[in-house]
């Protein structure tokens, strides 16, 4: 089977790994990434938004099943053009992306067909209508642009805003630059608690759930510092967490369920990746918010234990015919390297170097992300999270301790989070959601 996999960052390194243990795997990427050039049959660097040249490529390339990655092009209808010359996707229409690509869609769905889960929050289009809310809210709210913003977006009180009214200066600053496309915003209630992931296959009517995980999006140890994409994330053995237990494992995915049947009645059939990000309050699993696709770094997670093949999913899930998947009992943990002081770095374009062999022979895996292989083929850095270095093993203390080893062996003007997924944070954790439910 021929299956296309547009974009260039670990989290589609990692969905190619898993394809090409049964299937040909062409990549259309925005830059050269050596770990998605390795494993592909044929690739092309080329601007990720130009569906034409991307049809072309497929059509070229006889491909069967395209397996989108980012969520840019997700929004921009790429799945509605390739289906236009009869090739299928895993990933969901324009119209079914508005889960992740427009919050103000997401919330309003929940709020329409009584979904669990739901949150008190209000959507608004003037300035004088969200200041009013922030006013009478009398609460510490959490502002959010409507459309996409790179997962940067998102400033919650208490954390990057001191209080409400500087949450309303906030306000204002995405009204006039339109961030994420919308002049618009969505305000919501602050929710306590610890924050999960969980994501799943769904082809339009089916969903299977996957492992849970969690991530670090803080930039700097002891979860300080701006939000990122994610500083790294584990999964367990069980695949629970720590504080997640099975009956707030399976409400979390009887929610996730109840939105794709919503979405199929009020816009069209979900097909692809569903990531459902999650908080754990005193009242149970609440949504915080959905993404059209895989998560990153998460996806490195569930994929790393996955024990089935994910060609013959895709076909499942765009065929419509999802029956089951499989996932070893091992826990996982993966760690992002970024360049130093990232997110504002002055490092982009410096020569990061990998020894892949020591960490291969450590049972341990690299997938590379915001990279790219100069002319020498040396790998140079940007200025966004670089490298994602992952262990599995029997337990997450076992997986982290392997993953710092490995970790030794990518030497530059780096740096990575050395507290994600130690015994020290996960404790924290813990002890943090025993005081909530108290």
């Amino acid at each position: 089977m021929n299956i296309l996999v547009v974009g260039s960052g670990a989290r589609e390194h990692a969905i190619a790994k898993s394809l090409a243990k049964t299937a040909d795997v062409f990549t259309y990427m925005g830059r050269k990434n050596p770990g998605l050039a390795r494993l592909s049959k044929e690739y092309e660097v080329a601007d990720e938004s130009d569906f034409e040249n991307i049809i072309k490529f497929a059509q070229d390339n006889e491909i069967e099943i395209a397996f989108i990655g980012p969520e840019a092009p997700l929004e921009k209808g790429i799945v509605d053009e390739l289906e236009k010359v009869g090739i299928k996707s895993v990933g969901p229409n324009k119209d079914a992306a508005q889960i992740e690509t427009n919050k103000a869609f997401m919330r309003k769905l929940f709020e329409d067909y009584d979904i669990s889960g739901s949150i008190k929050y209000g959507t608004f289009y003037t300035l004088e209508e969200a200041y009013e809310f922030i006013d009478n809210f009398n609460e510490p709210v959490v502002v959010k642009p409507i459309g996409l913003t790179g997962g940067k977006g998102v400033k919650i009180v208490g954390d990057q805003l001191a209080d409400n009214e500087e949450a309303k200066e906030y306000v204002k600053e995405i009204f006039e630059q339109k961030m994420g496309g919308f002049e618009g915003v969505v305000i919501e209630e602050l929710l306590i608690g610890e924050e999960y992931t969980i994501q799943a296959f769904v082809d339009g009517t089916h969903l299977i759930p996957m492992p849970a995980a969690q991530d670090h999006p803080h930039a700097f140890v002891g979860n300080k510092g701006p939000i990122t994409g994610g500083m790294g994330s584990y999964s367990d053995k069980n695949h629970l967490l720590p504080f997640l237990s099975q009956e707030e494992y399976d409400q979390s995915v009887e929610i996730m369920k109840e939105t794709i049947d919503a979405i199929k009645k009020e816009a069209s059939p979900y097909k692809g990746i569903l990531y459902g990000q999650f908080m754990l309050t005193k009242e149970g699993p609440k949504i915080i918010e959905y993404n059209a696709r895989f998560g990153d770094p998460e996806s490195m997670n569930v994929l790393a234990v996955f024990d089935y093949d994910l060609a013959e999913i895709s076909k499942q899930i765009v065929d419509g015919t999802l029956d089951k998947a499989l996932f070893e009992n091992k826990a996982s943990v993966c760690k992002y390297i970024v360049p130093d002081k990232y997110p504002d770095t002055k490092a982009a374009d410096t020569i990061v170097e990998v020894d892949e062999e020591k960490i291969n022979q450590m049972d341990a895996q690299v997938y590379y992300a915001a990279v790219y292989e100069d002319e020498n083929e040396d790998i140079r850095l940007t200025s966004s999270r670089a490298i994602a270095v992952l262990a599995v093993r029997d337990s997450i203390k076992e997986a982290e301790e392997v993953c710092e080893e490995a970790i030794k062996y990518v030497n530059g003007e780096v740096y990575h989070r050395c507290d994600v997924a130690t015994e020290e944070l996960l404790n924290e954790k813990l002890e943090h959601m025993k005081e909530v439910k108290s």
